[in-house]
C-alpha cells in the first residue's frame, strides 16, 4: 500500500507517493509554471526519470498531468494501490490540531483560516480540491504545519496588544514547520537511543524558509515563526523579526500600501533584500568573492541565528542536543561552524572535521568533549505526512 503525498502551491504541485513503513519513494515530482504560457512536469518512479514542457492551465490539469505520467512512464497509479492521500497545509489556526480526514466541513473551516495564510491555503485547497475530484474514493488526510506547536505555552504564543482584539481576530503564535520539526525530533531520539520524553533539544530548520524550535521531552514549548511564517530568523526572501515601527514609517513616509509592505516582506527582504540571492549557494559563491552585501547578508543571517540558540538555551533550561536540518542546515557546513562558533564555556563544541562530511543520513558532528551533543539530520515531510494520513486511513 502507498500514500500519495501532495504539497499544492500558488503556481506549482510536488508530490510523492511514498510506502508509509519502509519509507520508500515509489514516484516524485513536480508541476510548475502552472497557469504560465509553458508549464513543466518533472516525473522520477521505478522505470526512470522523464519530463514534459506543455501549457497546464490550472491546477486541475497539472494534477491530471501528473497521474497520466505514471501510465505514460511505469504502472498505473491505480496499481500502488493507493490507500490514502496526504495533503500539506500551512495555517490549521486554533481549529486543526492533529491529522484531519478531509470533509466538506474542514475545507470550509480550512479556508476560513486562509486570511492567516493568503499565500498558502488557497492553493493547499485547490490541490486538495482537484485531488478529491481525481481519486474520489480514497480517504483525504490534512496534515497541517501548526499542529505541532499547539502545545505552545501561553507565555509563549501570547502577543502582548490588546487581549480582546488579539482574541476576535486570531492573533497569537501558531508556528511553521511543524511537520519537520515534530518528524527531526522523534528522528534525534531514535538516533541516540533515548527515550523522546528524556531530550530536551534545538531544532533549526534552514531551507529558503527558515524556522527554529525548542523541544522539551517531545513537546514544543517555543518556536520562531509566529501568526505567519515571515516571523523569526533571517530568510531567502522573508525579513524574520523586524521592528513593527518600520511598517507604520514606510506607510507614513514613502507611501507604501498594505500590498507593497506585504510584498516587501515576503519577497524583497532576507538574503534577497540585503545582496540580491536568496539561493545559499550564490550567496556563498559571492561572500568567497569578497561582495561587501553578502558577506553582510551572511552576518545578519548568521547573528540572528545564534540569538535564537541562546534564547532557546535559557527557555530549556537543560540543552541536550542541537539539530540541523533542510537545505541549508544539512548541506551549508561554514553556516553550522558560524553559528555555534566560540560556544565552549556553554558547552558545545563542533568538530571541523565531522562537521565537513557529507554523509546523506544522520551523523554527529560535536567533538567527543561537547556538554551538547550537534546533529545533522536529514528532515522528511512527505514522509512524515505519508505516515500521518496511514495512520488516519488505517483507523477508519
Amino acid at each position: 500500500m502507498a500514500v500519495l503525498v501532495i504539497n499544492s502551491g500558488s503556481s506549482s504541485i510536488k508530490y510523492q507517493l511514498v510506502e508509509p513503513e519502509a519509507g520508500d519513494v515509489l514516484a516524485s515530482g513536480l508541476v510548475e509554471r502552472i497557469g504560465e504560457a509553458e508549464g513543466r512536469i518533472t516525473h522520477s518512479d521505478r522505470v526512470g526519470e522523464s519530463e514534459s514542457t506543455e501549457p497546464i492551465a490550472d491546477h486541475r490539469a497539472g494534477l491530471q498531468l501528473a497521474f497520466d505520467m505514471f501510465s505514460r512512464d511505469g504502472a498505473a497509479l491505480a496499481e500502488f494501490g493507493v490507500s490514502a492521500v496526504g495533503h500539506r497545509v500551512v495555517h490549521g489556526g486554533k481549529v486543526f490540531s492533529k491529522p484531519t480526514l478531509v470533509t466538506d466541513d474542514v475545507i470550509t473551516e480550512v479556508d476560513k483560516l486562509s486570511s492567516l495564510a493568503p499565500l498558502h491555503n488557497p492553493p493547499n485547497l485547490l490541490g486538495i480540491e482537484v485531488a478529491r475530484a481525481l481519486l474520489p474514493d480514497v480517504p483525504h488526510v490534512a496534515v497541517f504545519d501548526t499542529a505541532f506547536f499547539r502545545t505552545l505555552p501561553r507565555a509563549a504564543n501570547t502577543y502582548a496588544i490588546d487581549a480582546k482584539l488579539a482574541e476576535e481576530h486570531g492573533v497569537q503564535r501558531y508556528g511553521f514547520h511543524g511537520t519537520s520539526h515534530h518528524y527531526v525530533s522523534e528522528q534525534v531520539a531514535e538516533f541516540l537511543g533515548r527515550p523522546l520524553s528524556d531530550v530536551n533539544q534545538i531544532i533549526l530548520h534552514l531551507g529558503n524558509g527558515a524556522s527554529a524550535s525548542a523541544v522539551q521531552g517531545g513537546v514544543a514549548i517555543d518556536t520562531s515563526m509566529g501568526l505567519t511564517p515571515l516571523e523569526g530568523l533571517v530568510m531567502g526572501t522573508r525579513s524574520g523579526d523586524i521592528d513593527p515601527g518600520i511598517l507604520l514609517h514606510l506607510r507614513r513616509s514613502a507611501g507604501m500600501t498594505v500590498g507593497d509592505l506585504d510584498e516587501l516582506l515576503n519577497r524583497r527582504s532576507g538574503l534577497r533584500g540585503l545582496c540580491g540571492v536568496n539561493d545559499f549557494r550564490e550567496l556563498s559563491e559571492l561572500v568567497s568573492a569578497g561582495d561587501q552585501s553578502a558577506t553582510l547578508a551572511y552576518e545578519v543571517y548568521v547573528h540572528r541565528l545564534r540569538k535564537y540558540v541562546g534564547a532557546y538555551m535559557v527557555a530549556l533550561g537543560r540543552l541536550d542536543v542541537i539539530t540541523f536540518t533542510a537545505g541549508v542546515g544539512e548541506n551549508a557546513p561554514h553556516v553550522r561552524a558560524d553559528a555555534l562558533a566560540d560556544l565552549e564555556e556553554l558547552g558545545i563544541v563542533v568538530d571541523p572535521e565531522s562537521n565537513q562530511r557529507r554523509d546523506k543520513g544522520p551523523r554527529i558532528i560535536s567533538a567527543p568533549d561537547s556538554k551538547v551533543t550537534v546533529l545533522v539530520v536529514p528532515t522528511n515531510e512527505e514522509l512524515a505526512i505519508a505516515r500521518a494520513a496511514a495512520a488516519l486511513a488505517n483507523d477508519l
